[in-house]
């Protein structure tokens, strides 16, 4: 299993509008052969940061939806990010 976590930064004021403008691929990912969850949220403190978690069966499952990634028009609208892939080993109840 593969998690993706971690968060991107993005100017406060400009923050739901980036989120707003990933609900396809949200909707693409959560469709998307392998993937087990996919979210981007709003931080309840931090104005301009957007938590990501995404969680896939296999590598090759996301790269193969993954392709070229944000839009350039996303991608200028990015003004940091630390964002992770983790392999996972096994998984077990809380």
């Amino acid at each position: 299993m593969i998690i993706v976590s971690g968060y991107l930064s993005v100017a406060a004021d400009k923050r739901e509008e980036y989120i707003s403008g990933c609900h396809s691929v949200i909707e693409q990912a959560r469709a998307a052969d392998g993937c087990l969850d996919f979210a981007l949220s709003p931080d309840p403190i931090d104005p301009g940061r957007i938590n990501v978690y995404e969680r896939w069966e296999s590598d090759e499952q996301l790269m193969k939806f993954r392709g070229s990634g944000p839009d350039d028009e996303q991608n200028a609208e990015i003004l940091g990010a630390d964002v992770w892939r983790y392999r996972i080993s096994a998984k077990e109840a809380p």
